[in-house]
């Protein structure tokens, strides 16, 4: 499956092949409605994300120290925002999603590019993932 850092890279490979920033939405876009079916069971209060202009849920589950998330928005361009967070962070060690920054971030020019709304947004999922991974590495480490 490769790391997370890998996954950047490929990331960044993939978003260096668009001239311009309206191909680039148009591809977030794209990935966002490829995400799979997220269950009606799980669009709960418990799930739904603080810190989110759209609504937001993320659902997370621990295999081990393997984190699996599924997450679904109501806004397309969010929808797409977690696709590239899903292909990063989906079934990875809770210490590497821990440990890793997100790098992808600047590197593909969201940072520069999503308005702060949405930027704080991106922010409140990582750190929700960040937060799930961290639960997960510490019961692994007692």
């Amino acid at each position: 499956m490769g790391d997370i850092e890998q996954a950047q890279r490929e990331l960044i490979e993939e978003f260096s092949f668009f001239d311009n920033w309206i191909d680039r939405y148009q591809y977030i876009i794209d990935m966002g409605r490829k995400l799979p079916e997220f269950p009606e069971a799980w669009r709960t209060e418990d799930s739904l994300l603080r810190g989110c202009q759209s609504q937001v849920w993320l659902h997370t589950a621990a295999s081990d120290s393997r984190l699996d998330f599924q997450a679904i928005s109501d806004s397309a361009i969010v929808s797409g925002l977690i696709a590239i967070l899903m292909r990063v962070y989906n079934g990875r060690d809770a210490r590497e999603i821990v440990t890793t920054p997100p790098a992808f971030i600047a590197a593909i020019g969201l940072d520069a590019h999503l308005s702060p709304t949405r930027s704080n947004g991106l922010n409140a999922m990582i750190q929700a993932i960040k937060s799930a991974a961290e639960e997960v590495a510490a019961a692994g480490a007692g």
